[in-house]
């Protein structure tokens, strides 16, 4: 609205799960979210380790894999649990938002997880969607459950390094991917069921004053879903809705749209580490795209 069209930034398919991890089952989760519709996988989370590895996991099987950069994937976990987010830590271990179990750690060379935090005062969270990390080793995770527009009651939460826990958003409609800008001031929460990306200013204590609506993605069937963020803090919006990401200006100025190659369901991305390209999970079709980016101005 009020924009010049972005311009679009083709993709091509980087790799596919490949068929012998592949399953084709009906599953509490599917009931829940396609339907009842068996599904063979449901990639999200990409993230990077310090070796270049790109990191996903498979939501409905509870599965994380590691892609090597000669596109070999690995199954380096399985657990009862359906993560969602994935970050890595600095001492090489992954950190997932589960939906089921809260946040999990999961030792990369031997599959272990273990609890991180699965309550608050004994109360179950709704349901952990996404995570980013600090530099000052905390952690910011967004409580979406199934919340809407018809519920606004999602929570944004930061999790101290001495374990204290800070409620910053209590009325989001639906939150989900989260991220940092580079100075780490300022905090960027995608709002799926509105349709909406919101920014707000990082306090030490859990004060959030003037949320601002940051972006706006066209409504349609789903809105934003994750988000990354560049070292020139330029936004990406991943929007399954649309089958795209938005590449979106420090100012909120929309620049280009990043159309998928195959598939609608862009449900999450990550930069690679030279920030050139950008990979993008396609959820349904268990595809990761890549696409070339151009520099910032």
């Amino acid at each position: 609205m009020w924009f010049d069209p972005p311009k679009e930034i083709p993709t091509r398919v980087l790799t596919r799960m490949p068929d012998r991890f592949r399953r084709f089952e009906a599953s509490e989760w599917s009931d829940a979210n396609r339907a009842g519709a068996p599904v063979d996988c449901f990639l999200e989370g990409p993230c990077y380790d310090a070796q270049g590895r790109l990191h996903v996991v498979d939501i409905p099987y509870g599965r994380i894999f590691r892609i090597e950069p000669n596109l070999d994937w690995t199954l380096i976990a399985e657990y009862p649990g359906w993560p969602n987010g994935l970050k890595v830590q600095p001492d090489g271990e992954l950190l997932a938002a589960d939906y089921r179990h809260g946040l999990v750690r999961i030792d990369p060379d031997t599959g272990a997880t273990r609890a991180v935090l699965q309550t608050v005062m004994s109360e179950s969270f709704k349901g952990l969607n996404d995570l980013t990390l600090h530099h000052d080793e905390s952690i910011l995770f967004t409580d979406q459950g199934q919340t809407g527009l018809q519920d606004p009651t999602g929570r944004v939460w930061r999790l101290h390094k001495d374990g204290r826990l800070d409620k910053l958003i209590s009325t989001g409609p639906s939150p989900n991917g989260l991220v940092l800008n580079t100075a780490q001031t300022h905090l960027y929460v995608a709002m799926t069921r509105s349709c909406e990306v919101w920014r707000f200013l990082l306090r030490p204590d859990a004060v959030v004053a003037k949320a601002q609506c940051f972006a706006r993605v066209p409504p349609g069937v789903a809105g934003p879903d994750g988000l990354a963020m560049d070292s020139a803090d330029r936004l990406y919006i991943a929007n399954p809705g649309h089958g795209c990401i938005w590449l979106v200006d420090p100012h909120g100025l929309p620049l280009y749209r990043i159309q998928s190659a195959v598939g609608r369901m862009t449900t999450n991305c990550a930069l690679t580490p030279d920030e050139r390209s950008l990979v993008i999970t396609e959820s349904e079709g268990g595809s990761i795209l890549i696409a070339d980016l151009p520099p910032a101005a």
